[in-house]
């Protein structure tokens, strides 16, 4: 859809879905901010630093486009991790966990306010279907101090992710806001997350299911485009394609507990506003 006229963030525009999503929309007149860790690899758009690991980059981050009185249309928290092993955030989070949410829920909460009000308005979070997996969230262990799995630290990421995109767009909602968080995924996309496995096994297991479900990263961007462009998306289910389909027809598919748990949802925006120091319930005049 045409977007002149817009304003987007998208984080992790450097490479992957992020540089897809970053070219579609420019390319369809859209003013793209690409908020990467390093501007020089997003340099055909306008590029800012971003380290979603650290809240004080983050900070930084939402001051400037305060201070520079920049309008946000969309905001697409794409950038992510996974595949790591355990380590700390500056503020002493487990990293998987701090990039792919506190991060994340920290630059939207700081960023509200420069939300266009017109009702077009769209935050935009990436899912995993892998969410599915997930039966708990530890939110007492942020550290990962008492055990810790590459891949359920990046499951557990994608599930808190979900659980934010449907909590944010209740408040919003509830608020009277004419903005809505929306959320999708791109199936099995062939990003450099995805090609980067430390371990033999885990690369051939990689490279046998991209050959049976995977997606080139063009066609993977297209559910996140959808969400963030099209006034027919909609709020509270996954956006994304079949998983056992091969178009790139973008369906919505209902989202299934956990992410579904109103205490679950309460609770995480509990901890992620101690966590991060973004009081969002402020922000969103709730009481």
């Amino acid at each position: 859809m045409d977007q002149t006229g817009r304003t987007a963030i998208v984080t992790g525009a450097g490479s992957g879905l992020g540089q897809v999503v970053a070219r579609q929309l420019a390319a369809r007149g859209a003013h793209v901010i690409a908020a990467v860790r390093n501007p020089a690899r997003a340099a055909e758009f306008e590029a800012w630093p971003l380290d979603l690991l650290d809240l004080d980059s983050v900070r930084a981050f939402a001051a400037r486009v305060h201070a520079e009185g920049r309008e946000i249309d969309v905001l697409v928290n794409n950038a992510g991790i996974g595949n790591r092993p355990r380590e700390l955030s500056p503020q002493g989070f487990e990293s998987t966990f701090a990039t792919n949410f506190l991060g994340h829920f920290a630059l939207t909460g700081l960023l509200l306010d420069r939300m266009r009000t017109d009702g077009r308005a769209r935050i935009v979070h990436v899912g995993s279907n892998l969410y599915r997996h997930m039966k708990k969230l530890d939110l007492d262990d942020l550290a990962a101090e008492r055990g810790f799995s590459k891949g359920r630290a990046y499951v557990g990421s994608k599930l808190a992710t979900l659980v934010f995109g449907l909590e944010l767009d209740r408040r919003l909602q509830a608020a009277g806001r004419p903005i809505r968080s929306l959320v999708a995924h791109p199936g099995l996309a062939d990003t450099p997350m995805n090609a980067n496995l430390p371990s033999r096994a885990g690369r051939a297991f990689m490279a046998l299911a991209k050959a049976a479900i995977g997606r080139p990263a063009e066609r993977g961007a297209i559910p996140l485009l959808y969400a963030a462009t099209d006034p027919g998306a909609r709020a509270g289910v996954f956006l994304g394609p079949h998983l056992r389909r091969s178009d790139d027809t973008v369906y919505a598919d209902p989202i299934v507990a956990p992410a579904t748990d109103p205490a679950l949802a309460e609770r995480l925006w509990r901890v992620a506003q101690t966590a991060t120091g973004v009081d969002m319930r402020l922000d969103l005049q709730l009481s």
